[in-house]
């Protein structure tokens, strides 16, 4: 069997899918993309695509050494994301060919259901209580949350208070017995974040997501040690090389994306790696149907898993949805607030070819917001 064609396509909302088809009609879907970026990671995975047709799509391991490394330049968001994509392809080629799920190939399941999070209060949090409320109603355990919109550089009482209230609403509606994540997304300087997490403490996150830039991990150390709060993050780091650091700095929960640090690969050895450092995983997984289900394989046969994240209901998801482009969603149906382990083979989901080919014809052309402060400078999104 052989690698005889890849092709990407451009869906709404702001997603790129990835088609291997081989010689004897096996076909896998990957999910390469960067948020914002997804017309550049096409033409990475074009580059990709020149050295493997022809290929034994069964060789992942090798592709990836080869897709990874074989460059003298390595590394960073986009080619990672092109690995991603055509690594889970891959995977999902393998699995079909099995006739076994890929958490199956990965050694097996470990726990039958795979707890899920809802997301709640948009960009700039507003109508938390109601959100989240509704959220329960739906049946999840856990929801997560933008602590803030625009952040000063050093928070004022005002900003600091309205993170606290924010957060305190969330926990008057969830009760003591379900979840609430707080997501920084970067937006607050390390003595913001320390401010702000001492704050939080009392009302028990799951989780402070990203309190920090990648860029000052060097902070880490000292935040981890002097916040209440367990902290999580990895969602802009791109393999185990990059992890390394923040998991010796402490951190109690990894976030690797499955469509930007590698894919199923790489995902499966950062989980391992954080293991040995007493961290949770919890992948990161705000984009579409094949990003989640790569993400689920990983969890069903991760030891430290914790919850999984996924986009339904998304304040992202305007022009189409986490079920707009499968022909059967049941994968997702999550019951109280879980998704259950399926025997599907490869990734367990089935693409509608059609609608991708039909809204690729479209395309999207996506851009993460630009924010300034009140006096004109650049601000953090």
């Amino acid at each position: 069997m052989k690698i005889a064609r890849v092709e990407t396509f451009l869906v709404p909302p702001r997603w790129l899918f990835c088609r291997i088809e081989t010689d004897e009609g096996v076909v896998g879907w990957g999910e390469p993309v960067v948020e914002g970026r997804a017309e550049v990671v096409r033409t990475a995975v074009d580059v990709l695509a020149e050295y493997l047709v022809g290929q034994d799509p069964l060789r992942i391991q090798d592709h990836w050494q080869v897709l990874s490394k074989a460059g003298f330049y390595r590394g960073g968001p986009v080619l990672s994301s092109a690995v991603a994509g055509i690594d889970q392809a891959l995977w999902d080629i393998a699995g079909k060919t099995y006739g076994a799920p890929v958490y199956a190939l990965l050694g097996g399941p470990v726990r039958d259901t795979v707890r899920v999070y809802a997301w709640v209060g948009g960009d700039e949090p507003a109508r938390i209580a109601e959100e989240v409320t509704a959220q329960v109603e739906a049946g999840f355990t856990a929801v997560k949350m933008n602590a803030a919109g625009r952040t000063s550089p050093m928070t004022t009482p005002a900003e600091t208070a309205a993170v606290v209230a924010r957060v305190a609403a969330a926990r008057d509606a969830l009760g003591p017995h379900r979840d609430v994540a707080v997501d920084f997304h970067g937006r607050f300087t390390p003595a913001s974040a320390r401010r702000v997490l001492q704050e939080l403490g009392p009302l028990h996150p799951l989780f402070a997501e990203e309190p920090l830039l990648p860029e000052h991990g060097h902070a880490l150390p000292g935040l981890v040690a002097a916040s209440p709060v367990p902290i999580a993050t990895g969602e802009r780091l791109y393999g185990r090389s990059e992890f390394l650091p923040a998991l010796a700095a402490g951190i109690a929960v990894a976030q690797p994306d499955l469509s930007h640090a590698g894919g199923i690969s790489e995902v499966h050895r950062i989980a391992s790696l954080a293991e040995t450092y007493g961290a949770q995983l919890a992948p990161h997984c705000p984009l579409g149907p094949i990003a989640l289900a790569a993400s689920l394989q990983i969890a069903f046969c991760t030891p430290n898993f914790l919850i999984q994240e996924q986009s339904r209901g998304i304040h992202y998801n305007r022009e189409a949805d986490l079920l707009s482009y499968l022909v059967d969603t049941e994968p997702f149906r999550f019951t109280e607030g879980q998704a259950n382990r399926a025997e599907l083979p490869g990734l367990g989901v089935t693409v509608d070819e059609n609608a991708v080919r039909a809204a690729d014809r479209s395309g999207h052309a996506w851009r993460n917001p630009l924010w300034r402060h009140d006096d004109g400078s650049f601000a953090e999104w």
